[in-house]
């Protein structure tokens, strides 16, 4: 791998450095040959015509960088917590980072764009950036959803592997490439819950006929087992809820749930998500806009992004277990989904997932492909690894605490 973030600011740092050395050594020069006394015998030599030039023109003012602005649409209501702030720390960033140059106004959903047309809105140049998930775009490619999460698929940190290191930026690029818009990932809640729920699921009987909002592959999933399902933007769900036309919800997982107050609608909160197990987040940039920008903005773009998604992992796995605590001592009825259910789940999404390969055109082959692979690849260490740690971890708490 060439290039990146570093390699370009070392060669700015270094040029600055170069070009600073040159004009900083022509000063002495100059006063060096203005001070030595001419030979005896010699006529003095006439003036070089770099002196004279230079006599000649004042002194050259500063000149400052174009200075560019943007406007983000987001997904989220303003200052949602998880997702919202992590937008509006993202576009902070790029505009520190730009040293201004670049700024970055942050749209809550519903100003600029509907909370889950992002997309389009970039597209069209509505907007120039926007935040949201890639599973609200399977309209434009059904592989989409793969880059936020797929059911039983990659968790967090597998998926961050399989897009920075396993060749899925690549096949991302490619599915968004003919609606001239670039994405990168740029946040992570981790492991979500399965949802909220007004009654006890115990078993797969106990889903059929409800009302839930979800999205993505996980939504299609369900509704083999009987949900009606919608996908609505964060604003809109405690208001479903309240109204009752919903049964249950999910969103992400304790931290951003408690805030939008999903607790005061449900009494029963279930996890693990078997939809989301990543929860991956994108930043969806004007491609056009994008390769206009100079090489170092770029990379600050690139690099915004990337650290928005270790910030927004770190936040969440932190506030996600405050948030636990808080929903438990409140009278929430916090479970584990029954193995019944999980396996009729399971059934659910391979088939769903068999279907989908066989109808997906090419690219959407090799994302299957590749998906696939990094799978097999990144879970034979981590049942290893990270599993093996936090079941061993699990069974030798009563001893150390």
């Amino acid at each position: 791998m060439t290039g990146g973030p570093d390699t370009d600011r070392r060669r700015f740092l270094a040029g600055a450095v170069l070009g600073g050395t040159a004009v900083a050594a022509g000063a002495p020069l100059a006063a060096a040959r203005a001070q030595t006394p001419p030979t005896p015998g010699l006529k003095p030599s006439p003036p070089l015509p770099s002196d004279t030039a230079q006599a000649a023109l004042p002194a050259a003012p500063a000149v400052l960088p174009e200075r560019i602005e943007w406007r983000m649409a987001t997904a989220w209501p303003k200052g949602l917590a998880g997702a919202g702030k992590a937008a509006e720390r993202l576009a902070q960033r790029i505009t520190d980072m730009s040293g201004g140059r670049l700024t970055v106004k942050v749209h809550g959903a519903g100003e600029l764009a509907p909370a889950l047309d992002g997309f389009a809105a970039v597209a069209d140049g509505r907007a120039d950036m926007a935040h949201d998930l890639a599973a609200y775009h399977m309209a434009r490619h059904r592989q989409a959803a793969f880059f936020t999460a797929v059911p039983f698929g990659l968790t967090a940190n597998e998926h961050a592997a399989w897009v920075l290191y396993g060749g899925g930026q690549g096949l991302w690029d490619e599915i968004y490439a003919p609606f001239g818009v670039k994405a990168f990932l740029a946040g992570t809640s981790g492991t979500q819950m399965l949802g909220w729920f007004r009654k006890e699921i115990r078993s797969g009987e106990d889903l059929r006929g409800l009302k839930m909002r979800s999205s993505g592959l996980g939504a299609e999933v369900l509704a083999r087992l009987g949900v009606a399902t919608a996908s609505l933007p964060a604003g809109e769900i405690l208001q479903a809820l309240q109204s009752r036309s919903l049964d249950a919800a999910d969103w992400a997982g304790p931290y951003s749930d408690l805030a939008l107050g999903l607790n005061q609608q449900a009494d029963y909160y279930y996890g693990p998500s078997f939809h989301d197990p990543a929860g991956a987040l994108e930043l969806l940039v004007s491609k056009e806009k994008f390769e206009a920008l100079p090489a170092d903005l770029k990379a600050v773009v690139a690099a915004a992004a990337q650290a928005a998604c270790d910030d927004l992992w770190a936040e969440c796995a932190l506030r996600n277990g405050e948030a636990l605590a808080t929903l438990i001592a409140k009278g929430t009825k916090v479970a584990r989904v029954s193995n019944e259910v999980m396996i009729a789940l399971g059934n659910a999404s391979g088939e769903l997932l068999a279907e989908e390969r066989e109808k997906a055109d090419a690219t959407g082959r090799k994302i299957f492909e590749s998906y696939l692979k990094a799978r097999n690849t990144l879970t034979a260490y981590t049942r290893i690894g990270e599993q093996a740690v936090a079941n061993a971890r699990a069974l030798a708490f009563k001893y150390i605490e």
